[in-house]
C-alpha cells in the first residue's frame, strides 16, 4: 500500500536521517549498571574502545568517557544543539563557565554561534539500582546571519514543557511533548533568541507523540514548503496514512495534507522534526556548520588560535557532585535550581 502523503521511508540508523532545516539527529538509549564511586559504571571496561566505544555491548556505550560515559570538551560553531533527555542525567559545562544538570524530560537549548566548547557527560547517579538513559540530540542550522551570535544556552525544563493532548472517539489518547512549535493552540516554549525557531513563520516543530494502544490521531497540515521527518522509534507495528510502518523506520510526509497516524496494539512513541528549509549551503566539517569551505577553515584557524575562550573547568570530563540536584548556571552568573 502506498499514499501520496509520503514521499519515502528508511530505516533508522546511527544518526537517523534529515531534512533542511534540521542537520543531524541521534538516539541514545543506554541502559547502563548501577553507577560506581566515580559515577561510572561499576565492573570492568575492559574489551572497549576507551575514548571512541560506540558498540552496543551489554546494553550500553561510554561513547568519549574514560571513567564516566559522555562526551568530553568538544568545540562546536555555526548551529544549535537541542538536547532531549526523556531518562537519566546530563551534566553539562562550557566555555563561557556555563554548568548544569538536566535529565528525566528537561530539554537544553544551546546556539553555538561564533563558536564554544562544552562537555555532555552522563554521571550515574544510582548505586543501588541500574541508571537507564534515553535521549535524543538535534542539530538546528542557523542561517548565514546568526552564525556569529554570541554562544547561549537556555533551559527547558520539563515540568514547564507543554503537552497537547488528543482522545479519539474510542477513548484512545495521544500526548505531545511540544518541544518547538505549535499544534492546534499549544504553544511551544520559546527557544535561544537567535534560533531559525524562534520566528513562528519558520514553522519549526519538534514533537514527541506518545500514543496508547489502538490510538488515532491526525497530523495538521504544514505550508508546502515545510520540510517533515516522522520517526517511529518505540512500538510494535504503526500505520502512517495507511501505511504500515516497522519500529525504527522512518518517513518523509508531504505537510500540506492531513495526515492519519494509527498505532497498533502497544503503546508507541514517535519523534516529528519539521520547519521551513533555510535552503543556504551547508559546509561541514566535524562541530563545525557553515556555508563555505573557506569558513570551515577559519573555523578551524579560530579555534586553534582562542579555544573559543578556553576551558574554565578542571577537567574535560567534568561532572558534578553526586548529590547535586538540577541546575542551570549561565554565563552571567545567574542560576536556576529545581527538584
Amino acid at each position: 500500500m502506498t499514499s501520496p502523503n509520503i514521499t519515502s521511508i528508511q530505516p533508522l540508523g546511527f544518526p537517523w536521517k534529515t531534512q533542511d532545516p534540521f542537520l543531524f539527529c541521534v538516539y541514545h538509549a543506554d541502559n547502563y549498571p548501577e553507577g560506581n564511586e566515580e559515577m561510572g559504571p561499576i565492573g570492568s571496561l575492559a574489551g572497549r574502545n576507551i575514548g571512541q566505544d560506540f558498540t552496543l555491548k551489554d546494553g550500553w556505550r561510554m561513547y568519549h568517557g574514560q571513567q564516566v560515559p559522555g562526551f568530553p570538551q568538544h568545540p562546536h560553531r555555526g548551529f544549535e544543539t537541542i538536547t532531549i533527555v526523556k531518562k537519566g542525567w546530563v551534566d553539562h559545562t562550557d566555555s563561557m563557565g556555563a554548568a548544569g544538570r538536566f535529565g528525566d524530560g528537561d530539554v537544553q537549548w544551546m546556539t553555538a554561534g561564533k563558536g564554544v566548547l562544552h562537555s555532555e557527560m552522563f554521571p550515574l547517579l544510582k548505586q543501588e539500582e541500574r541508571n537507564p538513559l534515553v535521549l535524543f540530540q538535534i542539530w538546528l542550522n542557523l542561517p548565514a546571519k546568526n552564525k556569529f551570535v554570541p554562544p547561549h544556552f537556555k533551559m527547558l525544563w520539563g515540568e514547564s514543557i507543554p503537552k497537547y493532548e488528543h482522545v479519539d472517539t474510542a477513548g484512545k489518547k495521544t500526548i505531545v511533548d511540544v518541544v518547538a512549535g505549535e499544534i492546534e493552540g499549544t504553544k511551544a516554549l520559546s527557544p535561544t533568541p537567535s534560533s531559525w525557531a524562534a520566528d513562528p513563520a519558520n514553522e519549526v516543530g519538534i514533537w514527541i507523540i506518545q500514543m496508547e494502544p489502538e490510538a488515532l490521531w491526525q497530523l495538521p497540515m504544514a505550508s508546502a514548503d515545510v520540510h517533515r521527518s516522522l520517526y517511529f522509534f518505540e512500538g510494535d507495528r504503526f500505520k502512517v496514512d495507511g501505511v504500515e510502518l516497522e519500529t525504527e523506520q522512518g518517513a518523509e510526509l508531504k505537510p500540506g495534507a492531513v495526515v492519519s497516524l494509527e498505532n497498533a496494539k502497544s503503546p508507541a512513541q514517535l519523534l516529528l522534526l519539521q520547519g521551513k528549509p533555510i535552503e543556504e549551503p551547508v559546509a561541514q566539517h566535524g562541530p563545525f556548520v557553515m556555508n563555505t569551505q573557506q569558513e570551515i577553515q577559519e573555523a578551524f584557524l579560530d579555534y586553534q588560535k582562542t579555544q573559543f575562550g578556553g576551558w574554565p573547568w578542571p577537567s574535560d570530563d567534568h561532572v558534578h557532585p553526586r548529590d547535586r540536584g538540577r541546575f542551570a548556571k549561565y554565563a552571567d552568573g545567574t542560576e536556576e535550581t529545581k527538584k
